[in-house]
């Protein structure tokens, strides 16, 4: 990925120039949610935070922000690891997670009491919305005055689990009639009662991500809290909780734009709901923009560092167009990946003067960009496959593969006219008979003719048959953002229940996995493994399913249509 100057950076060399830190003091972090796969969008998160500390020689931590255990699982947790590491980024011996520091989280808390800084509060979540003011209107607590001992009293038999969920919430005294909602008394902790994936049911009270995460950091010596722009309303609150919890190194937050990108949704809850609905193949179906997903569909950690590296890092948000992610792929396949023939809608050619039982080798490139690739032998006999998008019974002006009374190169191989076509009694093409020019193997005629059209071929007493899936664009309108409001945080997220699931799936492309069985290909690729990626010639680029090796996954089309 190329390293490219931004206003990040900017702000670190500023820190270090003043002599706030040394270049090997930058420390950053990577906090996901343990509550889905890791997609693209945070893929652009970790790359800036990775790839921050290494710029400076510095560190990054990874830490699981498993402070909202609604959803949370060590399956996630591991699916993140191994999608980091599958980038080429690793954290060494500072891996956290969120819920380590539950115990001083909750001592803050209480001092925060103490300092006359928090309150216990039991206002219900709609009398907390109704009294939460405009902009002319400040917001109103009842509770803001009790005393702090009883808050104090309440807040510790809330830990105890003597009161329902719902009942109480603790709350910061900062400024209800603050221009920013943020900091108009907003709740640091919550009564849930719900197993923890790791902490199971010792506690009942959990921070709140704006309370948690900036005593997380400080704890952890973070120096630059590095986020996404929807985070930039609560930068103050985030300083006002590490400036009152005392902590002598205050780790600074900054926030750039998320990564949105067309065609698809990157809110994991909607991601959630395809899984759990069954409308994808699991969180790593070959549509989805988890990096899971991404690398099943043939998608390489390098191309993916590309397209992150190429998009830059601003403070404003854009949509970037897939078709970017899609370029950059296709320009690394095409120096990188091996030519394989494929014919997807195999129609049966009989070669009529070609000798049966006889089997002749052509040399074929398998990389025409790769000077080091070398050839491969494939196999012609009198029997054949060809794709039926190449033969026109009744052709187009301009057709220039296979027709009737008209010749054609066989790729790599002879030149051969159409003759007698066969029917099936439904009027498909069963079989096309021709006849072969035996002295153009590989070569031209000796008459100087011109064969203008070339088309690829398979020997039928060769060729495998495999399973085919043709992937697509999962949403068929290009903005999906614009359709709901995008949650900021892992509690918006729970509590957000208006979400308009239909208004979404209204763009749902049907046609985004269109599965062809029974193509078939040539035999070196029986020894295809997981991983292996192909050109499949004048279609695509393909690579081993890694749930079933015996179907093949295209990654993208040849065809190019981004413009840079």
């Amino acid at each position: 990925m190329a390293e490219n100057n931004n206003f990040i950076y900017d702000i670190i060399d500023e820190d270090i120039n003043s002599g706030k830190y040394r270049a090997d003091e930058i420390h950053t972090r990577f906090p996901p949610e343990p509550n889905g796969y890791l997609h693209i969008g945070h893929c652009k998160a970790l790359i800036i935070d990775f790839g921050t500390a290494a710029k400076y020689g510095g560190k990054c931590n990874l830490r699981m922000d498993d402070t909202n255990p609604a959803k949370e699982d060590t399956e996630y947790v591991d699916a993140i690891k191994e999608d980091i590491h599958w980038l080429g980024f690793d954290w060494d011996d500072r891996f956290f997670y969120g819920s380590d520091y539950f115990e001083r989280t909750y001592q803050i808390a209480e001092e925060f009491i103490k300092k006359g800084l928090a309150y216990v509060c039991e206002l219900t979540r709609d009398e907390f919305k109704s009294c939460r003011g405009d902009l002319t209107h400040p917001a109103k607590s009842p509770y803001r005055d009790r005393p702090v001992e009883e808050s104090l009293d309440l807040f510790r038999r809330m830990k105890n689990g003597e009161f329902p969920e719902g009942k109480y919430t603790l709350r910061a005294k900062i400024d209800l009639a603050s221009g920013n909602f943020n900091m108009r008394d907003p709740v640091l902790y919550r009564i849930r009662y719900i197993d923890h994936h790791r902490q199971g049911k010792k506690w009942c009270i959990f921070p709140m991500y704006d309370f948690a995460h900036p005593i997380q950091d400080a704890i952890e010596g973070i120096t630059h809290s590095l986020c996404s722009l929807e985070y930039e309303d609560h930068r103050p609150l985030y300083n006002w909780v590490v400036e009152n919890a005392g902590f002598d190194k205050k780790p600074i937050q900054r926030e750039f734009a998320r990564l949105n990108i067309t065609n698809t949704v990157l809110s994991k809850r909607k991601l959630r709901y395809l899984v759990e609905n069954g409308i994808v193949d699991g969180w790593d179906d070959p549509r989805m923009p988890t990096l899971c997903g991404l690398r099943r569909r043939g998608y390489t950690a390098a191309s993916i560092l590309d397209f992150i590296g190429r998009i830059g890092v601003a403070k404003s948000n854009s949509m970037v167009d897939m078709g970017l992610l899609e370029h950059c792929i296709r320009e690394e396949l095409n120096m990188t990946a091996q030519r394989r023939i494929a014919v997807l809608h195999p129609i049966k050619v009989v070669v009529d003067n070609y000798p049966e039982g006889k089997t002749e080798w052509f040399d074929v490139s398998n990389n025409p960009n790769d000077v080091n690739a070398g050839t491969r032998k494939v196999p012609f006999t009198r029997e054949l496959y060809i794709d039926s998008d190449d033969f026109a019974e009744v052709p187009p002006p301009k057709f220039f593969r296979m027709k009737p009374d008209g010749e054609v190169r066989l790729m790599g191989a002879y030149i051969v006219k159409c003759g007698e076509i066969v029917k099936n009694p439904d009027d498909t093409v069963a079989e096309i008979h021709c006849t072969a020019d035996l002295e153009t193997g590989n070569g031209n005629p000796a008459d100087g003719r011109k064969i203008k059209g070339t088309i690829h071929w398979l020997s039928a007493e060769h060729a495998i048959s495999r399973d085919i899936v043709m992937y697509d664009k999962l949403f068929t309108r290009e903005n999906m953002n614009d359709l709901t409001s995008a949650e900021s945080t892992d509690d918006a997220e729970e509590t957000q229940t208006s979400i308009d699931d239909v208004s979404y799936m209204d763009f749902y492309n049907p046609d985004s996995a269109l599965k062809i069985t029974g193509a078939k290909l040539e035999p070196s690729l029986a020894d295809a493994k997981v991983g292996d990626k192909f050109q499949f010639v004048r279609t695509g680029y393909f690579t081993v399913d890694s749930r079933d090796t015996s179907v093949f996954n295209r990654t993208v089309g040849l065809k190019d249509s981004f413009k840079i």
